[in-house]
Protein backbone atom coordinates (compact mmCIF):
# COMPACT_ATOMS: atom_id res chain seq x y z
CA UNK A 1 0.00 0.00 0.00
CA UNK A 2 1.42 3.38 -0.96
CA UNK A 3 -1.03 5.87 0.54
CA UNK A 4 -0.96 7.06 4.13
CA UNK A 5 -4.42 6.63 5.70
CA UNK A 6 -4.89 10.38 6.02
CA UNK A 7 -4.28 10.81 2.29
CA UNK A 8 -6.66 8.13 1.11
CA UNK A 9 -10.01 8.84 -0.53
CA UNK A 10 -12.12 5.93 -1.82
CA UNK A 11 -12.44 5.81 -5.62
CA UNK A 12 -15.86 5.96 -7.27
CA UNK A 13 -15.52 2.25 -8.14
CA UNK A 14 -13.22 -0.11 -6.25
CA UNK A 15 -10.93 -2.31 -8.33
CA UNK A 16 -8.50 -5.02 -7.25
CA UNK A 17 -5.18 -3.63 -8.42
CA UNK A 18 -2.78 -4.62 -5.65
CA UNK A 19 -2.38 -6.80 -2.61
CA UNK A 20 -3.84 -5.41 0.57
CA UNK A 21 -0.57 -5.69 2.47
CA UNK A 22 0.15 -7.20 5.87
CA UNK A 23 0.01 -10.81 6.96
CA UNK A 24 -1.98 -13.17 4.74
CA UNK A 25 -2.08 -10.63 1.87
CA UNK A 26 -0.97 -13.34 -0.56
CA UNK A 27 -4.21 -15.29 -0.07
CA UNK A 28 -6.68 -12.39 0.03
CA UNK A 29 -8.80 -11.97 -3.08
CA UNK A 30 -12.25 -10.55 -3.92
CA UNK A 31 -13.63 -13.67 -5.64
CA UNK A 32 -14.66 -17.13 -4.43
CA UNK A 33 -14.09 -20.59 -5.88
CA UNK A 34 -11.19 -22.99 -6.27
CA UNK A 35 -7.81 -21.86 -7.56
CA UNK A 36 -6.43 -25.34 -8.21
CA UNK A 37 -7.40 -28.99 -8.35
CA UNK A 38 -6.57 -30.97 -5.25
CA UNK A 39 -7.86 -34.28 -3.93
CA UNK A 40 -8.16 -34.33 -0.15
CA UNK A 41 -6.92 -37.39 1.75
CA UNK A 42 -9.47 -39.59 3.52
CA UNK A 43 -8.69 -41.67 6.58
CA UNK A 44 -10.34 -44.67 8.19
CA UNK A 45 -12.83 -42.93 10.49
CA UNK A 46 -16.29 -41.65 9.55
CA UNK A 47 -15.38 -38.13 10.71
CA UNK A 48 -12.85 -36.41 8.46
CA UNK A 49 -11.64 -33.00 9.62
CA UNK A 50 -9.76 -30.60 7.35
CA UNK A 51 -8.44 -27.73 9.42
CA UNK A 52 -5.65 -25.75 11.02
CA UNK A 53 -5.13 -24.85 14.68
CA UNK A 54 -6.37 -21.28 14.47
CA UNK A 55 -9.00 -20.38 17.09
CA UNK A 56 -11.82 -21.50 14.78
CA UNK A 57 -10.09 -24.79 14.05
CA UNK A 58 -9.27 -25.45 17.70
CA UNK A 59 -12.96 -25.28 18.61
CA UNK A 60 -13.66 -28.45 16.64
CA UNK A 61 -10.63 -30.47 17.74
CA UNK A 62 -11.40 -29.62 21.37
CA UNK A 63 -14.99 -30.75 20.85
CA UNK A 64 -13.91 -34.04 19.29
CA UNK A 65 -11.36 -34.72 22.03
CA UNK A 66 -13.95 -33.88 24.70
CA UNK A 67 -16.44 -36.29 23.10
CA UNK A 68 -13.84 -39.05 23.08
CA UNK A 69 -12.91 -38.32 26.69
CA UNK A 70 -16.59 -38.60 27.60
CA UNK A 71 -16.73 -42.09 26.09
CA UNK A 72 -18.24 -41.37 22.68
CA UNK A 73 -16.12 -43.74 20.58
CA UNK A 74 -18.02 -42.74 17.45
CA UNK A 75 -16.26 -39.39 17.61
CA UNK A 76 -12.95 -40.91 16.50
CA UNK A 77 -11.65 -38.79 13.66
CA UNK A 78 -8.91 -38.14 11.17
CA UNK A 79 -7.59 -34.57 11.21
CA UNK A 80 -5.76 -33.32 8.12
CA UNK A 81 -3.79 -30.09 8.04
CA UNK A 82 -5.03 -27.39 5.68
CA UNK A 83 -2.29 -24.78 5.57
CA UNK A 84 -4.21 -21.57 4.98
CA UNK A 85 -0.94 -19.65 4.66
CA UNK A 86 -0.22 -21.45 1.38
CA UNK A 87 -3.78 -21.22 0.06
CA UNK A 88 -4.69 -24.90 0.60
CA UNK A 89 -8.25 -23.81 1.46
CA UNK A 90 -8.74 -22.92 -2.21
CA UNK A 91 -8.19 -26.48 -3.44
CA UNK A 92 -11.10 -28.01 -5.38
CA UNK A 93 -12.01 -30.73 -2.87
CA UNK A 94 -11.92 -28.32 0.06
CA UNK A 95 -14.08 -25.77 -1.74
CA UNK A 96 -16.57 -28.56 -2.48
CA UNK A 97 -16.97 -29.00 1.29
CA UNK A 98 -16.84 -25.32 2.17
CA UNK A 99 -17.60 -22.90 -0.69
CA UNK A 100 -16.49 -20.10 1.64
CA UNK A 101 -12.90 -21.48 1.69
CA UNK A 102 -12.43 -21.16 5.44
CA UNK A 103 -11.30 -23.75 7.96
CA UNK A 104 -12.55 -25.84 9.66
CA UNK A 105 -14.48 -28.19 7.40
CA UNK A 106 -15.79 -31.60 8.40
CA UNK A 107 -17.29 -34.55 6.53
CA UNK A 108 -19.40 -37.12 8.39
CA UNK A 109 -19.28 -40.32 6.39
CA UNK A 110 -21.53 -42.22 8.79
CA UNK A 111 -24.70 -40.77 7.26
CA UNK A 112 -26.42 -42.40 4.24
CA UNK A 113 -25.07 -39.59 2.09
CA UNK A 114 -21.89 -38.03 3.54
CA UNK A 115 -22.74 -34.83 5.38
CA UNK A 116 -20.58 -31.78 4.72
CA UNK A 117 -20.19 -29.25 7.49
CA UNK A 118 -18.61 -25.84 7.52
CA UNK A 119 -18.59 -22.90 9.94
CA UNK A 120 -17.26 -23.84 13.35
CA UNK A 121 -20.49 -23.02 15.18
CA UNK A 122 -22.47 -25.25 12.85
CA UNK A 123 -19.98 -28.08 13.38
CA UNK A 124 -20.14 -27.76 17.17
CA UNK A 125 -23.92 -27.80 17.15
CA UNK A 126 -24.03 -30.78 14.77
CA UNK A 127 -21.64 -32.82 16.92
CA UNK A 128 -23.43 -31.89 20.14
CA UNK A 129 -26.74 -33.06 18.71
CA UNK A 130 -25.25 -36.15 17.05
CA UNK A 131 -23.73 -37.42 20.28
CA UNK A 132 -26.11 -35.85 22.78
CA UNK A 133 -23.30 -34.12 24.65
CA UNK A 134 -22.13 -30.66 25.75
CA UNK A 135 -25.50 -29.08 25.01
CA UNK A 136 -28.06 -28.97 27.84
CA UNK A 137 -31.38 -30.69 27.23
CA UNK A 138 -33.31 -28.35 29.51
CA UNK A 139 -34.88 -25.79 27.13
CA UNK A 140 -33.83 -22.73 29.13
CA UNK A 141 -30.24 -23.94 29.58
CA UNK A 142 -30.04 -25.05 25.95
CA UNK A 143 -31.14 -21.59 24.86
CA UNK A 144 -28.49 -20.02 27.09
CA UNK A 145 -25.77 -22.17 25.54
CA UNK A 146 -26.92 -21.28 22.04
CA UNK A 147 -27.15 -17.59 22.97
CA UNK A 148 -23.47 -17.59 23.85
CA UNK A 149 -22.47 -19.83 20.92
CA UNK A 150 -23.97 -17.36 18.47
CA UNK A 151 -22.63 -14.41 20.48
CA UNK A 152 -19.18 -15.77 19.79
CA UNK A 153 -19.83 -16.25 16.10
CA UNK A 154 -20.97 -12.64 15.79
CA UNK A 155 -18.39 -11.08 18.10
CA UNK A 156 -15.13 -12.80 17.16
CA UNK A 157 -14.81 -11.07 13.75
CA UNK A 158 -14.37 -7.79 15.64
CA UNK A 159 -11.67 -9.44 17.73
CA UNK A 160 -9.80 -11.21 14.93
CA UNK A 161 -10.52 -9.37 11.72
CA UNK A 162 -10.80 -6.04 13.51
CA UNK A 163 -8.52 -5.69 16.52
CA UNK A 164 -6.18 -8.57 15.74
CA UNK A 165 -5.61 -7.48 12.16
CA UNK A 166 -4.95 -3.81 12.83
CA UNK A 167 -3.00 -4.34 16.05
CA UNK A 168 -0.84 -7.30 14.97
CA UNK A 169 -0.96 -7.88 11.21
CA UNK A 170 -1.62 -4.66 9.30
CA UNK A 171 1.33 -3.30 7.28
CA UNK A 172 1.28 -0.11 9.37
CA UNK A 173 -0.52 1.06 12.51
CA UNK A 174 -3.66 3.17 12.09
CA UNK A 175 -4.64 4.90 15.31
CA UNK A 176 -8.32 5.24 14.42
CA UNK A 177 -8.70 1.53 13.61
CA UNK A 178 -6.80 0.34 16.68
CA UNK A 179 -8.74 2.67 18.99
CA UNK A 180 -12.08 1.68 17.50
CA UNK A 181 -11.54 -2.08 17.73
CA UNK A 182 -9.75 -1.92 21.10
CA UNK A 183 -12.80 -0.21 22.53
CA UNK A 184 -15.07 -2.94 21.16
CA UNK A 185 -12.83 -5.80 22.31
CA UNK A 186 -12.60 -4.41 25.83
CA UNK A 187 -16.39 -4.10 25.85
CA UNK A 188 -16.64 -7.76 24.82
CA UNK A 189 -14.18 -8.82 27.52
CA UNK A 190 -16.30 -6.92 30.03
CA UNK A 191 -19.44 -8.68 28.79
CA UNK A 192 -17.81 -12.04 29.42
CA UNK A 193 -16.30 -11.00 32.74
CA UNK A 194 -19.62 -9.74 34.12
CA UNK A 195 -21.40 -12.92 33.06
CA UNK A 196 -18.73 -15.21 34.51
CA UNK A 197 -18.86 -13.38 37.83
CA UNK A 198 -22.09 -15.27 38.50
CA UNK A 199 -21.59 -18.45 36.47
CA UNK A 200 -19.00 -21.22 36.44
CA UNK A 201 -19.43 -21.70 32.70
CA UNK A 202 -21.02 -19.74 29.89
CA UNK A 203 -24.33 -21.64 30.03
CA UNK A 204 -24.43 -21.77 33.83
CA UNK A 205 -23.18 -24.70 35.88
CA UNK A 206 -22.28 -27.06 33.02
CA UNK A 207 -19.53 -27.04 30.44
CA UNK A 208 -20.95 -26.75 26.93
CA UNK A 209 -20.27 -25.92 23.31
CA UNK A 210 -20.54 -22.27 24.32
CA UNK A 211 -17.33 -22.60 26.36
CA UNK A 212 -15.70 -24.64 23.60
CA UNK A 213 -16.49 -21.91 21.07
CA UNK A 214 -15.46 -18.91 23.16
CA UNK A 215 -12.29 -20.17 24.86
CA UNK A 216 -10.05 -20.50 21.76
CA UNK A 217 -10.62 -16.82 20.94
CA UNK A 218 -11.08 -14.94 24.20
CA UNK A 219 -9.11 -17.32 26.38
CA UNK A 220 -6.21 -16.95 23.96
CA UNK A 221 -6.32 -13.17 24.28
CA UNK A 222 -6.45 -13.31 28.07
CA UNK A 223 -3.59 -15.83 28.22
CA UNK A 224 -1.58 -13.77 25.69
CA UNK A 225 -1.22 -16.61 23.18
CA UNK A 226 -2.61 -14.54 20.30
CA UNK A 227 -1.68 -10.99 19.26
CA UNK A 228 0.60 -10.46 22.33
CA UNK A 229 -1.83 -7.81 23.48
CA UNK A 230 -2.60 -8.84 27.07
CA UNK A 231 -0.76 -5.86 28.57
CA UNK A 232 -2.15 -3.47 25.97
CA UNK A 233 -5.69 -4.63 26.78
CA UNK A 234 -5.01 -4.79 30.53
CA UNK A 235 -6.61 -8.24 30.75
CA UNK A 236 -5.88 -8.45 34.49
CA UNK A 237 -8.96 -6.25 34.92
CA UNK A 238 -11.13 -9.25 33.96
CA UNK A 239 -10.57 -11.56 36.93
CA UNK A 240 -13.60 -13.77 36.36
CA UNK A 241 -12.73 -14.25 32.70
CA UNK A 242 -9.18 -15.13 33.68
CA UNK A 243 -10.47 -17.70 36.20
CA UNK A 244 -12.65 -19.30 33.54
CA UNK A 245 -9.80 -19.25 31.00
CA UNK A 246 -7.51 -21.14 33.36
CA UNK A 247 -10.29 -23.57 34.29
CA UNK A 248 -10.91 -24.51 30.66
CA UNK A 249 -7.19 -24.66 29.85
CA UNK A 250 -6.65 -27.27 32.58
CA UNK A 251 -8.92 -29.80 30.86
CA UNK A 252 -6.83 -32.62 29.28
CA UNK A 253 -9.09 -32.77 26.20
CA UNK A 254 -8.58 -29.05 25.65
CA UNK A 255 -4.84 -29.48 25.88
CA UNK A 256 -4.96 -32.26 23.29
CA UNK A 257 -7.38 -30.44 21.00
CA UNK A 258 -5.19 -27.37 20.98
CA UNK A 259 -2.29 -29.40 19.53
CA UNK A 260 -4.13 -30.92 16.56
CA UNK A 261 -3.31 -29.39 13.16
CA UNK A 262 -0.82 -27.02 14.79
CA UNK A 263 2.28 -26.46 12.68
CA UNK A 264 4.01 -23.63 14.57
CA UNK A 265 5.34 -22.97 18.04
CA UNK A 266 7.25 -25.45 20.24
CA UNK A 267 7.51 -28.90 18.64
CA UNK A 268 5.97 -30.58 21.68
CA UNK A 269 2.79 -28.57 21.14
CA UNK A 270 2.39 -29.60 17.49
CA UNK A 271 0.46 -32.51 16.00
CA UNK A 272 0.16 -31.81 12.30
CA UNK A 273 -2.24 -34.71 11.70
CA UNK A 274 -4.28 -36.80 14.10
CA UNK A 275 -5.59 -40.27 13.25
CA UNK A 276 -5.70 -42.07 16.60
CA UNK A 277 -5.21 -41.26 20.27
CA UNK A 278 -1.68 -42.68 20.31
CA UNK A 279 -0.55 -39.95 17.93
CA UNK A 280 -0.33 -37.60 20.91
CA UNK A 281 2.31 -39.82 22.48
CA UNK A 282 4.32 -40.76 19.40
CA UNK A 283 4.06 -37.69 17.13
CA UNK A 284 6.56 -39.28 14.74
CA UNK A 285 7.23 -37.57 11.46
CA UNK A 286 6.05 -40.57 9.47
CA UNK A 287 2.61 -40.21 11.07
CA UNK A 288 2.60 -36.45 10.89
CA UNK A 289 3.75 -36.34 7.29
CA UNK A 290 4.49 -33.23 5.27
CA UNK A 291 2.63 -30.24 6.79
CA UNK A 292 2.12 -28.87 3.29
CA UNK A 293 0.81 -32.13 1.83
CA UNK A 294 -2.79 -30.96 2.07
CA UNK A 295 -1.99 -27.98 -0.15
Amino acid sequence: MTNHPADYAPPAIWTWEKESGGAFANINRPVAGATHDHILPVGKHPLQLYSMATPNGVKVTIMLEELLAAGHSGAEYDAWLIDIRSGAQFGSDFVAINPNSKIPALVDGSTPTPTRLFESGSILLYLAEKFGAFLPTDPAKRSEALNWLFWQMGSAPYLGGGFGHFYAYAPFKIEYCIDRFTMEVKRQLDVLNRHLADHDYMAGDSYSIADIAIWPWYGAVVSNTVYEAAEFLQVHEYAHLMRWTEQIAARPAVQRGRMVNRSWGPAEEQLHERHEASDFETRTQDKIGDPDAAG
